[in-house]
């Protein structure tokens, strides 16, 4: 029995070895970096995506815009170029799901503190109630760092468009008012080139966990 295994040792070493090699191999294709999608129009629910552009499958991304933040600075695109961002549209007197986003919103602050290549991006849809003065109150209970972190008020119409027709993330309340709007759970993940990256449920802690480890995978993207 001895000198069996004596004369077949060589084999079981080399079987073992080509054994890790394969299930390393294996490991590393299963484990391969995963781009996150880009989204389009054509992915979206077609209630959050305004009918003029729904039939659209590429290119799309977030049109220039210009709004008023928590502290009177007028925020536009510039501000964040060359910015990994997150969006939401809430409003300082939603009692619901607003608190509920908001306090995420904060957690994802805290994460993204020190890091120069994230910044967070809210508007308010009920711009004609939340005024600058309204907004800097709300961001100072809130705990908003204005280098990281814009809650924005401006044109009604605008604001309207961005979210139909950019952000992809708003519904139409159906009262025959173009302008008015139900806003949505959705935060949205945007990249340095204006796109949609992906959409998380604002209110729910694991999804926000999911964000987070989104801009992880994101900010590997430009470091390829």
């Amino acid at each position: 029995m001895l000198s069996f295994f004596k004369n077949y040792r060589g084999f079981a070493i080399a079987f073992a070895i080509i054994s890790i090699i394969i299930v390393s191999i294996i490991y590393n294709t299963l484990n391969v970096y995963q781009p996150l999608p880009v989204y389009q129009p054509t992915m979206v629910s077609t209630e959050l995506v305004d009918s003029t552009i729904q039939y659209k499958k590429k290119y799309h991304k977030i049109a220039d815009f210009s709004l008023i933040n928590q502290n009177g600075k007028t925020i536009t695109q510039n501000d964040y170029k060359d910015k990994i961002y997150v969006a939401d549209f809430f409003f300082t007197t939603c009692q619901t799901i607003c608190p509920i986003m908001t306090d995420h919103m904060v957690q994802i602050q805290q994460e993204i503190i020190n890091d120069n290549d994230v910044m967070l991006l809210s508007h308010s849809v009920t711009p004609q109630i939340d005024t600058v003065a309204q907004l800097k109150r709300y961001a100072k209970q809130k705990g908003v760092n204005a280098s990281k972190w814009n809650l924005v008020t401006g044109d009604k119409k605008q604001i309207y468009q961005l979210a139909r027709k950019s952000y992809l993330a708003v519904k139409d309340n159906g009262d025959g008012d173009p302008f008015d709007m139900v806003h949505t759970e959705n935060f949205m993940l945007i990249d340095k080139k204006r796109q949609i990256r992906g959409f998380y449920d604002g209110t729910d802690e694991k999804e926000i966990d999911r964000l987070l480890d989104d801009i992880i995978i994101l900010k590997e993207e430009y470091q390829k």
